[in-house]
């Protein structure tokens, strides 16, 4: 019997994806709940499986095309060919292949032996990874300073706001209520912003004492690729046997919208704002615009949401998404969902926005003395000289690899934003020590399936692994259990109850699936169940861990019992 694979329901109001990357091939062998094809909708990428064991037929879309929700991508003959039934539990890419191996010129040849475009957190971490491994190594890196968009304009400066401004709005809202009385609390953003920049430095310094240590070459230019082996530094000729490109993500452009990074700024222009605007509008209620949202909210912005899904942070956990929404709207953040910005007019006083809701109907404006742009990034791949030394590109602008991060332009490698998949520094690392061990002839690899994401809002949200909806979609049978921080000793005595632990588990093995948390120390705690995945744990597995006490973590132990509803503190 021929089988249908369809393009999934992919959340509220999201309706079409593209296809990041084909995971089986037609003819190969397929079991019952095993991934053939990765789909990227924003930042999150969405696993679609074969429903019934069986044999794959032909792809009816290329990787890189855009497809509907309900699109048949392709069809399995089910029980063709000895494939046999799998257990509906969460899924690991199989093992890679052993990399082709590409016949260099002899060794004495080049300059290097691995060359590292970009030093951002993808970049640098390969760059180190491979000299600990003994290779001759160079990073090539256009800005003044090293640690690409993460360290200089984006985690490290937006989480050093974020902490500031959460000690400012400690103080004059939360510490009252400690006993704590301050009178004239008084914002110095001047000092706050001097602050912000002597975190930045003291990274992008250490990372240049790492390249140190590790006898790596810091290539001061802007990188152009010329070839297998081959490439330009600022005209300057230089040679490699591997080169892999780690040049990252710019932040994505909006038609009608100019940026000056003055009163139409980026993320970047955001984080250098001389004084708290009086009105801000975010377009985009991603991680990035939520984030620097808050920062200037609790430093005295009236701050408006403008997002064109019905929704905040597509891709997460609806219930959490909903929680979210309720806390960020209890905050006085402003929303305007479902809808879109349609054009930006300057004017003597600011900018004023029209927007016009996404299903249709009346257009309205919004004035404001700040807009940020926050929609998304895309794959900064572009004046490289890469699709003309042959690297392919897909239809958004990503460097396309197998699954060993190679091109196809033999000898040269892409990791981190520029290739499809989630753009988080971390993956990026992680894909970056996963190269470089292939290089050097061990089995790097990276589990996709437990990479975490993390919104640093207050609270802060978390997740690892897959959501309700995508478990409902893939037709596996999962237990649900949650804890509210509420109910936590720990988060009462901080003062800080809002949210909650929820965890999936396979309703058969009782694998955890998937984990998300709304709510103090989010970000951290989702470490432990990424650990949990990554080694394969069980609900009961968590559950019977000791915990400290009287810890935030323990909500984490206490919704593993409630995955058996025997949770002990609810």
């Amino acid at each position: 019997m021929t089988i249908e694979i369809k393009v999934p329901t992919l959340g509220e109001s999201v309706a079409t994806a593209t296809i990041g990357k084909w995971l089986k091939q037609p003819g190969d062998a397929v079991a019952a709940d095993e991934p053939v094809a990765e789909l990227e909708t924003d930042k999150v990428s969405v696993e679609v499986a074969a429903p019934a064991a069986g044999r794959l037929g032909a792809q009816l879309y290329a990787e890189g095309d855009e497809v509907e929700v309900g699109a048949v991508l392709t069809t399995v003959e089910a029980g063709a060919s000895g494939a046999k039934e799998a257990p509906k539990a969460a899924t690991t890419p199989p093992a890679p292949t052993p990399a082709p191996a590409v016949a260099p010129p002899a060794e004495t040849e080049y300059d290097y032996d691995v060359l590292v475009i970009g030093a951002g957190p993808g970049g640098y971490v390969c760059a180190i990874r491979a000299a600990q491994l003994g290779f001759k190594v160079a990073c090539v890196e256009k800005r003044a300073t090293l640690g690409g968009t993460c360290l200089n304009v984006g985690c490290i400066p937006s989480k050093a706001l974020l902490q500031s401004s959460e000690n400012y709005h400690a103080a004059t809202h939360d510490y009252a209520g400690h006993g704590i009385l301050i009178d004239g609390v008084r914002l110095d953003l001047a000092r706050m912003m001097a602050r912000k920049g002597e975190v930045v430095e003291a990274n992008v310094k250490g990372v240049e004492f790492l390249f140190k240590k590790n006898k790596v070459t810091w290539l001061k230019g802007f990188a152009k690729l010329e070839g297998t082996g081959r490439v330009t530094v600022d005209g300057k000729p230089v040679t490699a046997r591997h080169i892999v490109i780690a040049s990252g993500s710019d932040s994505a452009d909006l038609p009608g919208v100019t940026v000056d990074e003055k009163t139409i700024v980026t993320s970047t222009g955001a984080l250098e704002l001389s004084a708290v605007p009086k009105r801000l509008v975010v377009i985009g209620g991603g991680v990035i615009g939520l984030e620097l949202g808050s920062v200037w909210k609790r430093l005295g912005a009236e701050v408006t949401v403008v997002e064109f899904l019905d929704r905040l942070v597509p891709g997460t956990d609806g219930e959490i998404a909903k929680q979210f929404q309720r806390i960020l709207a209890r905050q006085g953040l402003g929303m305007k969902l479902g809808h879109k910005v349609t054009k930006a007019e300057k004017t003597a006083q600011g900018v004023v926005l029209t927007i016009e809701p996404t299903a249709g109907g009346k257009a309205e404006t919004l004035e404001c003395d700040v807009v940020l742009l926050s929609i998304g990034r895309v794959a900064a791949s572009r004046n490289m000289g890469l699709e003309e030394a042959g690297v392919a590109l897909d239809a958004r602008g990503r460097i396309v690899t197998d699954a060993h991060f190679a091109t196809s332009l033999p000898g040269v490698y892409a990791i981190g934003d520029v290739i499809a998949g989630p753009m988080l520094a971390h993956k990026a690392e992680d894909e970056g020590v996963a190269l470089a061990e292939i290089l050097a002839g061990q089995k790097g690899h990276v589990n996709y399936d437990a990479i975490p994401s993390v919104v640093y809002t207050w609270p802060e949200v978390a997740t690892v692994g897959r959501t309700e909806e995508s478990l409902k979609e893939a037709g596996i049978n999962y237990k649900v259990g949650k804890f509210p921080f509420m109910a936590n000793g720990r988060a009462r005595a901080m003062g800080m109850t809002d949210g909650f632990v929820k965890i999936l588990a396979d309703a058969a093995s009782d694998r955890v699936l998937g984990v998300h948390i709304i709510g103090p120390g989010a970000g951290e705690m989702i470490a432990e169940a990424t650990l949990a995945m990554e080694f394969g744990a069980s609900s009961e597995d968590v559950a019977r861990t000791c915990h400290a006490h009287p810890t935030l973590s323990e909500a984490v132990k206490e919704a593993a019992l409630d995955v058996e509803k025997r949770a002990i503190h609810i």
